[in-house]
């Protein structure tokens, strides 16, 4: 780099020592410094903050693609430590991998099986790094997909192909007083692509004639097809999309539709399922519950939902249709303000609301798969309520529409804003949409360096920790349009991703999130 300001601790580290290079240590080492005990258990991951103290935005690439990031200690006995001390080497792991050599079977492109296999035989190896080489593995064994699983964040693990299709409405039913489904379908017969229950399809909509498109994600919520689509929309006094989807689109009407897409899908296994919901939620719910039947599936299935009332609760006979399929499937519904003529027994279970207190009599079961949606309240209070019931976090699954959950390391936290435009929005240059946060802003090659600075700059939420193409926190899903890289990340997203972090619009884009 051609500098010679470096002091003791510039690259943020808690040892400066001098020999001990990445291409020499390996995982598993040993060192006794001063009275401490320490093993090595994987390379240092960096992120952002090494750039922040180097004034090198590029720093974390840089580090990552020399093959000398660095490396982590696990402590194994305590003791005093000081500058001078010697560091002995006391034992090493029996599978010999260096340093640089693991950083670079996770960052290169090349992730070569029999690499893979050796790096896990290392028991010192951190449980991170690990989890991220056994799905580098069994991506390799059950599908052919491009990009890096082991750094792949679930949000984006299930890419779709960019673009819209042009669908025709077959079918319109009125769900609920305020819930509308429509049915699609190919217009020339052919197939449409397979669905995982719980994904959802982006709707492309131009409300006038000649005026900027919108987007909207919905839910499938009809059973597993590749014959026909259907979405259920909720109708708002001010949402423009479900009021154009009523007052305009009608049988045969046409919509620009993407690819299913998302990872709130049902997983595989014997363990309970619980489908919870509240409102409108309950469509990815209900695709899941749809497809539990049709396999007639062993496993027990609860079905919670929380509606207003019998006018308001969208589904309620197709799911009575449904559970007699499931030997081991429950169903209880909750109707926080119910009618008069509203039946207890027959249309609800209980007045008011779905808490502990129901969790605990419905027997909900601490090792079940838990499937959450629903408005964001519902869903915080829910996920609380099933920590409290002692329920692991890793077993409940959430969907959000409304833009995700953000990552921002280090970043003191600020009271949250609503997605907006940019201060200065320009009114020429390629728009870029993000179409879970309802953002479309004009890309202004002077104000931003990527994506992710054009999405910060509107406060939707977003993931990143490297800011430069390695550490994939950022990948998301292309629904429409291209894009180029600066610079380059190291190893490339799946086919239908993207990194926020580091690149750019080459035309007009629709992001998803």
């Amino acid at each position: 780099m051609g500098r010679t300001d470096f002091v003791h601790g510039q690259f943020g580290e808690n040892f400066t020592i001098e020999g001990l290079p990445d291409n020499a240590v390996c995982i598993g080492d040993r060192y006794r410094i001063g009275s401490a005990l320490f093993e090595v258990t994987q390379p240092r991951v960096t992120c952002y903050r090494v750039g922040i103290r180097m004034n090198e935005p590029r720093m974390p690439a840089l580090l990552t693609s020399s093959g000398r990031p660095g490396f982590y200690f696990r402590v194994l006995e305590e003791g005093a430590v000081g500058a001078g001390d010697e560091i002995l080497k006391v034992g090493e792991a029996k599978e010999r991998m260096t340093v640089a050599e693991i950083n670079a079977l996770l960052y290169s492109p090349n992730h070569a099986r029999d690499g893979l296999a050796r790096a896990l035989r290392i028991e010192a190896l951190s449980p991170g790094w690990r989890a991220s080489f056994e799905a580098l593995i069994e991506s390799e064994t059950t599908t052919a997909r491009s990009g890096n699983a082991g750094l792949m964040p679930a949000a984006a693990a299930h890419p779709a192909v960019p673009g819209f299709r042009r669908l025709v409405v077959t079918t319109i039913d009125q769900e609920a007083e305020d819930v509308l489904s429509l049915t699609m379908q190919c217009p020339d017969g052919r197939s449409l692509q397979t669905v995982l229950p719980g994904q959802y399809v982006v709707l492309r909509i131009q409300p006038h004639a000649g005026g900027p498109f919108v987007f909207r994600s919905y839910s499938l919520s009809g059973p597993p097809s590749t014959q026909h689509y259907r979405i259920s929309v909720k109708i708002e006094s001010n949402g423009v999309a479900g009021t154009y989807l009523r007052e305009h689109v009608g049988m045969g009407g046409v919509l620009d539709v993407s690819s299913p897409r998302g990872s709130f899908i049902l997983q595989p296994g014997g363990r309970p399922v619980v489908l919870l919901s509240a409102g409108i939620g309950a469509t990815p719910v209900l695709a899941m519950l749809h497809a539990l039947a049709a396999s007639r599936s062993a496993r027990e299935v609860l079905w919670l939902h929380a509606a207003r009332d019998r006018q308001h609760h969208p589904f309620a006979a197709e799911v009575r249709r449904l559970m007699p399929a499931l030997a081991h499937g429950r169903s209880y519904v909750c109707y926080s303000r119910p009618a008069s003529h509203d039946k207890i027994g027959e249309d609800f279970d209980a007045a008011g609301h779905l808490s502990r207190s129901v969790f605990e009599e419905v027997g909900l079961s601490r090792e079940a798969d838990v499937y959450l949606c629903g408005p964001p309240r519902f869903m915080a209070d829910m996920r609380e309520t099933l920590a409290t019931l002692g329920v692991a976090r890793e077993r409940v699954h959430v969907e959000i529409f409304n833009g995700g959950e953000a990552m921002t390391p280090g970043v003191v936290a600020a009271p949250m804003r609503a997605p907006h435009l940019p201060e200065e929005d320009a009114n020429t240059g390629p728009l870029v949409s993000f179409a879970r946060s309802g953002i479309t802003a004009h890309w202004k090659t002077t104000a931003y360096q990527s994506i992710l600075e054009l999405a910060e700059a509107c406060d939707v939420s977003v993931r990143w920790s490297c800011r430069t193409g390695v550490c994939h926190n950022c990948e998301s899903g292309l629904i429409s349009g291209s894009i180029t890289y600066q610079p380059d990340p190291l190893d490339s997203p799946a086919a239908g991703n993207l990194l926020i972090c580091c690149s750019r619009p080459q035309d007009d884009v629709v992001i998803d999130i």
